[in-house]
């Protein structure tokens, strides 16, 4: 009897909180718009890209590798996003990675776990790295023209592409 009670209140508590403040769970995207190009479904999958010879570059060898496993079936998403100056994606996560290729004006890219709120700037042509998880952080344009990406991105099949999150207060904005 006694942790049904609890589990009540628990719950009341829980319905209260996010009735009465909303904004506490999340953080709004402004100024952004993303939009589908492609999805599809992959089986689980165990690939490992070595280049067989090395890279001779300035004197001194290079070996690129990279892979990527999977345990089950992935969704695979190819997504356009649109930021207008000043706009945001908000606050959030991805299951899984994200590859971020710019392909117009500026984006800034700022983390949850950097205390110093460190920007990371990239510019048209430039791409980067999301890892996902429990890894968090918002884009920005902060520039005077229009941004744009396309990303790419592997998710666990069937799982929400984005998870919006509270800001966690390491930045000013």
């Amino acid at each position: 009897m006694r942790m049904r009670q609890v589990s009540r209140v628990f719950l009341g508590a829980t319905i209260a909180v996010t009735t009465l403040h909303p904004t506490i769970l999340a953080t709004e995207a402004e100024g952004y718009k993303s939009s589908l190009v492609a999805r599809g479904r992959l089986v689980d999958f165990d690939i490992d890209s070595t280049l067989l010879h090395h890279l001779q570059e300035e004197g001194s060898e290079q070996l690129w590798r990279s892979m990527q496993e999977t345990k089950r079936s992935s969704d695979i998403y190819v997504q356009h996003n649109v930021w207008a100056p000043g706009g945001s994606t908000g606050w959030h996560s991805h299951p899984g990675q994200s590859l971020i290729i710019v392909t117009a004006g500026t984006v800034t890219n700022y983390e949850g776990p950097d205390p110093a709120c460190k920007p990371h700037v990239y510019k048209i042509g430039m791409a980067f790295v999301d890892p996902g998880g429990d890894h968090i952080h918002i884009l920005r344009n902060e520039g005077a023209v229009e941004a744009k990406t396309i990303t790419v991105q592997f998710i666990p099949a069937d799982a929400s592409r984005r998870i919006d999150v509270a800001a966690p207060g390491n930045c000013r904005f």
